[in-house]
């Protein structure tokens, strides 16, 4: 496994001109889309907490690994929402931590619909320790240093809700970054580039009867050098409380999603992603775990569907 994992990590540090680096990705990102689209911060009306975590490719030593914690809220007039987002990635023998502040201007519709612009902005390190990876010749001085920098972020996004559908479109990095074992380069040689990421989201609440409500949702994925990625889902809504869904994501995995709101503060979600892709006989799955708390500033004020 560890021959494999080097393999991965010098085609993602060697291959610049042919693969990008990719964001983190998450199974459950209609949980919490604030880690897609700025736009969406404050969109619940409340101080929102949300903690996740995710463990990629189980069974590969140093595969994918990711922190993320976020905090957003809305103003007591409802038209700004501000966020607050840090992570921490790892693969491999890279990692990096980020933090951004995130910025979100409301405007409501007679018909209780809203529309957003958002701002994100922040920075991050990337660090990739090449004395780990095994190499053919142990004296290649292209790995003989480790890469250290410090990468700026600014993002921006638009989001429309009402209380059934919700629509988006966001990039969260506006930066294109070249990364070189000794700085940050925007032309020049380079070890490996991080290209602009775009994102389309949207969703829609159907009511099947009383108890059931059906919500189908899409995420759509494209960044330079790769494929673009559809994440297309499916949840089942039982009275409001507990949610069973599906996910396929193209070329990548199938998705087993569930989610518990276990009172009008505190959500609980899982994901199981099964991969598809040939590194299906090298692990044992993906597993995902989301946590989220509201705070309302008066007792059972929730203004935003809890379904997204």
């Amino acid at each position: 496994m560890k021959k494999l994992l080097s393999v991965i990590t010098l085609f993602i540090l060697g291959a610049a001109d042919v693969s990008a680096q990719q964001d983190a990705m998450y199974s459950q990102y209609m949980f919490n889309m604030m880690g897609v689209n700025p736009a969406y911060a404050g969109s619940r009306g409340v101080l929102s907490a949300a903690a996740l975590y995710r463990r990629q490719w189980v069974g590969i030593d140093g595969a994918p690994e990711t922190y993320t914690f976020s905090f957003d809220m809305a103003t007591r007039d409802n038209k700004v929402g501000l966020g607050l987002q840090a992570f921490n990635d790892k693969i491999g023998i890279m990692q990096t931590n980020g933090v951004y502040g995130t910025y979100a201007y409301r405007i409501r519709f007679e018909n209780e619909g809203s529309l957003a612009i958002g701002l994100q902005g922040g920075i991050s390190n990337f660090r990739a320790d090449l004395t780990k990876v095994d190499l053919i010749d142990e004296d290649d001085q292209a790995f003989a240093q480790n890469i250290n920098v410090i990468l700026p972020c600014f993002g921006a996004g638009i989001y429309y809700n009402s209380d059934r559908f919700y629509a988006g479109f966001s990039v969260p990095n506006l930066v294109k970054s070249y990364l070189r074992k000794d700085a940050v380069y925007y032309r020049a040689d380079v070890v490996a580039k991080k290209y602009m990421h775009f994102f389309f989201i949207a969703g829609y609440v159907f009511d099947i009867n009383e108890d059931l409500k059906l919500k189908p949702s899409t995420l759509v994925k494209a960044v330079r050098g790769a494929p673009v990625q559809w994440d297309i889902n499916a949840n089942l809504w039982i009275r409001d409380v507990i949610s069973v869904g599906g996910s396929y994501r193209t070329g990548d995995a199938i998705c087993g999603l569930a989610e518990v709101q276990i009172n009008d503060q505190l959500r609980l979600g899982y994901a199981y992603d099964h991969t598809i892709s040939k590194l299906v006989k090298f692990n044992q799955g993906t597993h995902e775990i989301m946590l989220r708390y509201e705070f309302g500033w008066e007792k059972g004020r929730i203004l935003s569907p809890r379904y997204f």
